[in-house]
């Protein structure tokens, strides 16, 4: 089964805070040190072997930060089917997929589920 999609992507600089509302009207709330820690790009995983469609669950377990690694600068879309994040430090490598954004939402619901659809 296909991932949802975003029906609106807001992003909330003053309290740090990246929030998407999905077509199932799920509500995603991400700290934006979560959506760094889960940056899905091969460099922040570690190399081309750790890459996955999933987050290494350690990200939901890291001590939230504020400092410019964990500042979002600006937001792109990429296609129909993710966004790219240019983050304040300059790294702007990852691509988050629907499907990899909807596996990050940290709220209690979306960690007691498992995302193999």
């Amino acid at each position: 089964m296909e991932s949802g999609k975003p029906i609106d992507i807001t992003v909330k600089r003053q309290s740090g805070e990246f929030i998407i509302t999905w077509d199932d009207g799920h509500v995603s709330r991400y700290p934006f040190s979560l959506l760094r820690y889960g940056c899905p790009c091969a460099d922040c995983r570690g190399g081309h072997e750790n890459m996955s469609n999933e987050p290494d669950k350690q990200v939901f377990t890291l001590p939230l930060e504020d400092s410019n690694r964990t500042r979002i600068k600006n937001v792109e879309q990429v296609g129909s089917y993710a966004i790219s994040i240019e983050w304040e430090d300059g790294h702007n490598f990852g691509i988050y997929t629907w499907s990899y954004l909807r596996s990050l939402c940290p709220c209690p619901i979306c960690r007691g589920e498992t995302h193999f659809h």
